[in-house]
């Protein structure tokens, strides 16, 4: 096996052209016919972006258009976490190579709209030579040199303006002239050919955060008007007793004394124990990294309203009860406020 895989090694270095260095690395490039993607060297021999940065630049310019970005999404296909994955994107986005924005649908909802660019835009770092201008202008003029080349044999005759009728597309070569300065104008399609048509829409709000904080301002644990001795001890024995219906909830004898007084404010509204316990235990996370802020975040936020007083109610209104008759006709009961006929005897009178 070791000396099949010698003597392949063997091929592949004599097709390598020119002389093998003595140290270093030795590429043996093989052309790909399909499934390649061109990644230009100022991502991939970027100076200032990371190694995690530059791999998911290289990934993210291989997907097609419309595929998912987003942390989360890049968190369930690679190893790392989405703290290095969100570190990443923000290097990519701080040179110019991924610009996110906010954008108004249509139908009144906001959503993320993620741009990523081959190379970088004016919002990037400066990088001295771009990879396109020699094969750029290659391509571009491919279309419209067809008569461009013909005007190249022409300047020979230019400097005689007399026989300018004598060749066929003499016309071509005064107005042609200036075809030095066309192939300048001529690479404006290449950008036009990796679509960054809404990266002017992006520059403006390039600064966005790129993780939106969305936590507002903690809110404080709830107190009661007065924490009695009473209270004080069944809130804590039912702190206490969380681990033996939730074995996560095991709170610290520290955490237990904060979080007496939000208990203790369950209390004094009327909540039975039953039921803070249940609230305290229902639908649990799993796993639940901190027993302590979660059972303080549902006390302060399932805390229900202080019942109102008797006299906060509204009055009762008296219930109306229409007595019971006897039909006259047939003795079927039936309810009406005043003696008579069913509605069958009423509908045979009418009838008749």
């Amino acid at each position: 096996m070791t000396t099949q895989q010698g003597t392949a090694l063997t091929h592949a270095l004599a097709e390598v052209p020119g002389p093998l260095p003595t140290s270093g690395v030795i590429h043996v490039a093989t052309p790909h016919t399909s499934r390649f993607t061109i990644v230009g060297n100022h991502l991939a021999q970027h100076a200032e972006l990371s190694l995690t940065a530059i791999g998911l630049g290289t990934h993210i310019q291989s997907l097609p258009t419309g595929s998912r970005i987003g942390i989360k999404s890049l968190a369930a296909r690679f190893p790392e976490g989405e703290t290095r994955i969100a570190t990443a994107l923000r290097e990519l986005e701080a040179h110019g190579y991924l610009h996110r924005t906010r954008v108004r649908l249509a139908n009144g909802r906001i959503t993320t709209r993620t741009v990523f660019r081959n190379q970088p835009g004016p919002t990037g770092a400066p990088h001295p030579e771009p990879p396109t201008p020699t094969s750029a202008p290659a391509p571009a003029p491919a279309p419209a040199p067809a008569a461009a080349p013909a005007p190249a044999p022409a300047p020979t005759s230019a400097p005689v303006p007399a026989p300018a009728p004598t060749p066929g597309p003499a016309p071509t070569p005064p107005a042609t002239r200036g075809s030095v300065p066309v192939p300048a104008p001529e690479p404006a399609p290449v950008p036009s050919a990796s679509r960054p048509a809404p990266v002017p829409q992006t520059h403006p709000p390039a600064p966005a955060p790129s993780c939106p904080a969305r936590k507002g301002p903690a809110r404080l644990l709830p107190q009661p008007r007065e924490l009695t001795a009473e209270l004080r001890q069944t809130a804590s024995m039912l702190l206490a007793d969380l681990r033996r219906h939730a074995p996560e909830l095991v709170l610290s004898e520290a955490d237990i004394e904060r979080l007496t007084p939000a208990t203790a404010t369950w209390l004094e509204r009327d909540a039975r124990p039953e039921t803070i316990r249940q609230a305290l235990t229902t639908d649990l996370p799993q796993p639940v990294k901190y027993p302590a802020k979660f059972v303080r975040h549902r006390l302060t936020v399932l805390l229900p309203p202080p019942l109102p007083g008797t006299e906060e109610l509204p009055p009762d209104r008296p219930t109306l009860v229409i007595p019971m008759q006897n039909c006259e006709g047939c003795e079927r009961g039936y309810r009406s406020r005043v003696p008579g006929h069913c509605r069958g005897c009423r509908a045979q009178l009418s009838a008749a």
